[in-house]
């Protein structure tokens, strides 16, 4: 649904995308994860017809955003960072111009509106104006606006990452719920709200993309297993890692607090022989966990080895 090859974007001296590739396929919800400044903006910018490569090419929905960007429109919704709206509006009468500019008939308007405002959770509101909404409530009617004309695909840039945990919840409902019914690209550099409603990810870092996959997959080769341990005997603790750190199916051995936390590159091995070792030092456990893998872990692994020394 959105193909990306060799896309390159500079501004002046600085290159904001370096020959970047991305497929996305229909039906999924692409998280499309990057640190601040690594390329995601610029990317939506140009995937919505709003700028223009320097150099490669992108479709979206079958259409070239460079050679045929008037027919975008029809086939896209788009929510950005900040959502603009006629603050003397209500949803209703903002809606509804958003349906006249796609052509909407009527009919079609009335019975869409209503249907989006159930969908955002703003029947209630529906008649109050735009201006005393909260940011999230202004959050929720951008994404009903993006969704008016039911398009193919929906871009996110940075969904809910001004908004406060109530209203993150909210939206990210809300994108969970279109599963199935559009495309989504979301932009986010907040690893958590991938990790709970994307099942495809893409990592940009510096203009390029490092890595793209189906989320589960992503985890499994990437993250290696961590095995997690609590006790208030910390000096045992220290003594314990001092052994561990023998073992060569163990790549690491990291005490916080109360808390050992061990990486190994044999799971089968250490599930054999961990708990029997800490036993063996007489340690009093208070948690023992085989840590399931983050996404957090592969984003930073990934990311850091990208980075310039």
């Amino acid at each position: 649904m959105i193909q990306i090859e060799n896309l390159t974007k500079q501004y002046g001296a600085v290159r904001a995308l370096d020959n970047l590739n991305m497929t996305v396929e229909p039906g999924s919800i692409f998280g499309f994860l990057g640190p601040n400044g690594s390329g995601k903006t610029t990317t939506l910018r140009i995937l919505t017809g709003l700028a223009k490569p320097t150099a490669g090419s992108a479709q979206v929905a079958g259409v070239n955003v460079s050679k045929d960007a008037y027919n975008l429109p029809s086939h896209i919704g788009y929510l950005p960072e900040e959502p603009a709206f006629y603050s003397w509006m209500t949803p209703q009468e903002f809606l509804d111009y958003i349906g006249r500019l796609h052509g909407l008939s009527s009919s079609k308007r009335i019975a869409r509106i209503r249907e989006l405002l159930i969908l955002v959770g703003l029947t209630e509101a529906g008649k109050r104006r735009i201006g005393g909404f909260s940011r999230g409530m202004r959050q929720r009617l951008g994404l009903a606006a993006a969704l008016v004309h039911r398009p193919e695909v929906l871009l996110l840039d940075e969904p809910v990452s001004a908004l406060d945990p109530a209203g993150r919840k909210a939206v990210l409902e809300l994108i969970e719920q279109l599963s199935g019914q559009c495309t989504i690209l979301m932009s986010t550099h907040i690893l958590a709200d991938v990790e709970r409603v994307c099942n495809v990810v893409g990592i940009i870092s510096r203009g390029r993309i490092i890595v793209q996959s189906p989320r589960e997959e992503l985890l499994n080769r990437y993250v290696q297993p961590v095995f997690e341990f609590d006790s208030t005997d910390v000096s045992a603790f220290q003594r314990w890692a001092e052994l561990l750190k023998k073992q060569t199916w163990i790549t690491s051995v990291s005490i916080e607090g109360q808390t050992a936390r061990i990486v190994v590159n044999d799971v089968v091995q250490a599930r054999a022989e961990l708990l029997a070792s800490v036993m063996a030092q007489h340690i009093v456990l208070r948690r023992y966990e085989e840590i399931r893998p983050s996404l957090e872990d592969v984003f930073l692994q990934l990311v850091e080895t990208e980075s310039p020394q």
